[in-house]
This record gives C-alpha cells, sequence and structure tokens, in this order.
C-alpha cells in the first residue's frame, strides 16, 4: 500500500466530474486495508472508499483526506455459493453465474460498478434485487478493526437501502460479498419490458438470453455504459423512486387530471417512477443547463454533456427536485453518493 497525493478522481468516475484526492491508495488485499486505515488514522484524515464510481459525484475541489480505491479481485464457488470480492466488476460476475446456468442475477446485467457496492445499495432492476441472492457481507467494521460477516439478516435490506447507507453509514467496509445463486433456475421475467421481449418467444428464454435482452434494453435507455456515448457519463438514476402512502397517493389522483403510475410496495404503501414525476414538473429528455443535462434516453440520468462541473450537477438536480416538491409535495431522494 503506497499512497499517492493529488490524484485525479473525475477518470475514476462514470460522470467523469471530479476534483483530485489529496491522498490516494490502492486496495488489494485486506491487509492493504488496514494499512490504510493507519496511514489516515496517524495524519487525522478522512476516509472515502471509492470502488467503480458509478454512483458517486464528486466535489470539483476533490476529497481533503485518503480515497481508498477497492480493488481486491477473485471469485470462489462452492456449489451454489459465491464469494465474490468487493472490487469485482459487477457485471463480469453477472456473466460469470449465466455462463454457468446460476440464476438470480441475471436480470442485473448491465449495471456499472463493483461488487462491493452492491449491497450498500441494494442494487435491484428489471424485477430483482441483490438482498434476494445476499447470504452473508464480509466487512471491516471500523469501530473494531476487525473483519466480521454479517449475515443478510443483519443487513436490514429494503429498497435502495440497508444498513451501510442508512442505521450504519460509515462503520464497515465491505471487502467481499457472498451470493447463493440458483443452479438450473429459471430467468426472472417479471418486469414489463422483459415480458414483451419475450411474449413470442417459443419456450422459456435461456439465462443468457434474458441478461442480454436486459443489457440492450439499458442500451437503448443510455442507461449501459458504451465509450463514446455521450448519454453513458451518468451515474445512472439520479433519483430513487419514491414510496409514499396509500393516502397521500390518494391525494394526489384526487388533486390532478392525469393518473399518476403506481405500484405496490408493501401494505397501505405505494411506489411511484420519478421518471414520471420530473418528466411531468417540465424536465424532459434532453433538458440542458449549461454543460450539465438530462440524457437524451432516459429522464433519470443527468449527464455530463462535456466538461461539466459537480456544481452543474448540483444546480440541475435541486431545480429538478424543487419543482417535483411544488408540483407534487413529494421531494426525491438522490441516489449517488455526495463526496466533497
Amino acid at each position: 500500500m503506497q499512497p499517492r497525493n493529488n490524484v485525479p478522481l473525475a477518470p475514476l468516475t462514470t460522470i467523469g466530474i471530479g476534483g483530485t484526492a489529496r491522498w490516494f491508495a490502492e486496495a488489494d488485499s485486506e491487509d492493504s486495508i488496514i494499512q490504510a486505515l493507519r496511514f489516515a488514522h496517524d495524519r487525522q484524515l478522512p476516509l472515502f472508499v471509492l470502488g467503480g464510481g458509478s454512483n458517486v459525484l464528486i466535489s470539483d475541489d476533490g476529497f481533503p483526506g485518503l480515497v481508498l480505491h477497492m480493488t481486491l479481485q477473485g471469485i470462489t464457488q462452492q456449489d451454489d455459493l459465491f464469494q465474490v470480492a468487493a472490487g469485482d466488476i459487477w457485471d463480469n460476475f453477472v456473466s460469470f453465474a449465466v455462463e454457468r446456468g446460476f440464476a438470480g442475477i441475471e436480470c442485473l446485467a448491465g449495471i456499472p460498478g463493483t461488487v462491493g457496492g452492491t449491497p450498500i445499495q441494494n442494487v435491484g432492476a428489471y424485477g430483482q434485487e441483490v438482498s434476494e441472492t445476499i447470504a452473508a457481507v464480509r466487512v471491516l467494521d471500523l469501530t473494531t478493526a476487525a473483519f466480521i460477516d454479517l449475515p443478510a439478516s443483519a443487513c436490514s435490506f429494503s429498497y435502495r437501502r440497508s444498513i451501510f447507507n442508512s442505521t450504519e453509514s460509515g462503520r464497515y467496509i465491505v471487502t467481499r460479498v457472498d451470493y447463493r445463486l440458483r443452479p438450473g433456475g429459471a430467468p426472472t421475467l417479471s418486469y414489463a419490458d422483459l415480458k414483451n421481449r419475450f411474449e413470442k418467444h417459443p419456450g422459456q428464454p435461456s439465462l443468457a438470453e434474458v441478461s442480454a435482452a436486459v443489457r440492450e434494453i439499458r442500451r437503448a435507455k443510455g442507461m449501459l455504459i458504451v465509450p463514446g456515448e455521450p448519454d453513458s457519463h451518468s451515474v445512472g438514476s439520479f433519483f430513487r423512486n419514491p414510496v409514499i402512502t396509500e393516502n397521500h397517493y390518494a391525494r394526489l389522483a384526487a388533486q390532478f387530471p392525469i393518473p399518476v403510475p403506481r405500484y405496490p410496495a408493501g401494505p397501505g404503501k405505494v411506489k411511484l417512477p420519478a421518471a414520471w414525476l420530473v418528466e411531468h414538473a417540465g424536465f424532459s429528455k434532453g433538458y440542458v443547463l449549461g454543460k450539465a443535462g438530462i440524457s437524451s434516453r432516459h429522464t433519470l440520468a443527468l449527464i455530463n454533456r462535456g466538461g461539466a462541473t459537480a456544481r452543474e450537477i448540483i444546480v440541475l438536480r435541486d431545480r429538478i427536485a424543487s419543482a417535483v416538491e411544488h408540483q407534487y409535495g413529494i421531494r426525491l431522494v438522490p441516489e449517488p453518493v455526495w463526496i466533497y
């Protein structure tokens, strides 16, 4: 572990924005993580753990402490249990599992970032969430400096939420995630886009066909990282789909002539599509604000149109959130982590 100083962070993010790290180190082993913590502690530096850079917006001023870039690699398989290092590319692991006929994450193909980020946000898409397959999460507990394995039941998973980004935010560093997948299992086809794609398919589609279809759908929406595509310079969906009560929804339905789409979200609750709220608050695909903007293919993707600053993205974020709150009384919650 050899820290470097004044390392540019923008190239390590999918949105291509951010200043420099005062100190920067690679974590390719659990021992190197401990060394980095000692380095930061001895110099009283704040610490930030960076994975694939796909769900983060870094300040134009950079980060004043130590950025620890998670690069641990390796997949170990024991029957239906896959132990995957936090620095492995998530989509590579999806392909690894699908090629071996294991179901459970095929609909999560094409999601950028590393494995270590998946339990933090409880990553989900197209009818699946990682919490459905996570057996345990190996972490470094910063309060005790000990590595422990947390069972899924201890992670309090819910929609885009876990202890890692809520009640215990900042306490743990994820070093490995264990997934229990279904050998020979059928693909999940609960999402409308996928149902329509395979409506006339002869027989049940394979896991490979479903994961390929998901990547195609994501690319059509500008949600697949493709070099050279302007809409790829984003952090993915910038806002979470809000979950509100049935009573709140009833008030909205009575107030607006255009029905607001809704999806079940548990007893007494409904989930609303943030993209629909953004569009009906006046922000359409292709909206431009300086060098920032909205993807031409997906309303929830705020993009760097070339040379945008974090400040420009924040201004656009706040304009959208304020407009939605003013019109619908709903405060949108941003997805990406804000680092400053």
